[in-house]
Formats: structure tokens, sequence, C-alpha cells
């Protein structure tokens, strides 16, 4: 592939990105965005995913389920539990479900329209609970992780993931999508301070560092 057809490339999925809206996916740009993001998300999820270890019986929620992809991946270890994705994003439901057609079909999944704001869910429903690239466009951060707290079980785990956080030497590229698209984007520190606050315990902030990958565990 040539230089001009490698810009051309790049300059499409720019378009796509911008029209889709990574904050809320809608329409057809929405649609191929989060087709994309399912194979871009893959690697960071499954490192994130080692510092877990599902149970068959579990009881999971995903927020920010976009695309459908860490669903459908948690679903292999999950034989008698179940698994929920909510997205506030009907054409990520809309995706999620097609990603997920047997799962849900057969009842393992459920995947429903709402937001992390109030989530639609008893206190203490699901044993564990993870967001896969979705925290920088929570709208209230810390009170959105008290949300997460409330429906997780006592001794459940929450695990939030990243393919970006707070630190020196960010990448141009990277700077600017964070300004452009009105990414929070806390430290480490900043991190289990918050995670800390909203009431977990025992926070763990995993680091690779040379991707710039982060996720977070923290315990009820």
């Amino acid at each position: 592939m040539s230089n001009i057809d490698i810009n051309s490339e790049i300059r499409t999925q720019q378009q796509i990105t911008d029209s889709g809206n990574p904050r809320k996916p809608t329409g057809d740009d929405g649609q191929k965005m989060l087709e994309r993001m399912n194979e871009s998300h893959y690697a960071v999820t499954g490192w994130a995913l080692e510092h877990w270890n599902i149970n068959e019986s579990d009881i999971i929620l995903d927020i920010g389920c976009g695309g459908g992809a860490t669903l459908k991946r948690m679903s292999d270890s999950v034989v008698s539990g179940h698994l929920t994705g909510v997205d506030y994003s009907s054409t990520s439901v809309e995706i999620s479900k097609e990603t997920n057609y047997d799962s849900v079909k057969s009842g393992k999944t459920d995947i429903i329209e709402a937001s992390v704001e109030c989530l639609p869910f008893l206190d203490n429903s699901f044993d564990k609970i993870i967001t896969v690239e979705s925290f920088y466009f929570w709208p209230h951060p810390q009170e959105n992780l008290k949300e997460v707290y409330r429906v997780l079980k006592t001794d459940g785990t929450f695990l939030l993931v990243a393919d970006i956080y707070g630190k020196d030497g960010l990448d141009v590229q990277i700077l600017e999508n964070i300004k452009k698209f009105n990414l929070y984007n806390p430290t480490p520190d900043e991190y289990k301070k918050l995670f800390e606050n909203a009431g977990f315990i025992d926070v763990k902030v995993h680091i690779k560092e040379d991707d710039n990958w982060i996720c977070i565990e923290g315990h009820k």
C-alpha cells in the first residue's frame, strides 16, 4: 500500500470516527466505528482479563458494552452464569446484540439501553463488573463509580480498562483526541483515589507502560 493510500485510509477512519461519535455512537458511521473497535480493543481487553478469574457461574455486567466483543469473549467462560451488557447508545445495543446473537437467543446474555448514571439493577446484583474504553466518556466519574459500587456484590470485583491514562509524554495525536472528544483521562494516582472515594477496597492499578494501557481493579 502506498503512502497516499495509507493517508487516505487514515483520513477515512478519522472521518468515520468524527461522524460516528465515539462518545455515543450513532448511524452507519457509528456502526462502522463499533465494528472497528471490536478489533482494536481486543488486545488491551485480553491483557486486562488476565487479572480476572472468571467462574462459570459468574453474573457479570459490562458497562458501555460498545460493539459487544468483550461480552462475547467472556461468554466462553460463563456456563451456568449470566452476562448483561448496557450502553446508552441504541446503535451500540443493536451491534452488541448482533455480535452476541447466539448467546442472547439462548438467554445467557441480555443487552439493554441504559446509562451508568442510573443503572437499572438492584443493589448487590453482580459478581463482576467491567468497563472497556468507556470511562473517559462518563458524565460524572466520581458519582458514576458509586453507582457501579452499588450494583456490585460484596466480595465482587470491578475492572476498568483503558488504553490511555494521564502521564507525561503522551503522543501529540493522543493529546489532540483527548481535547477534541473532551476525554477524562486521570493519572494512576487519581484513578486510585476515585475508586477509594467511591467505596472500593484493595484497589490495584495495573499498567503496561509500553502501550499506555491501564487496568484498575477494585473490590467491594
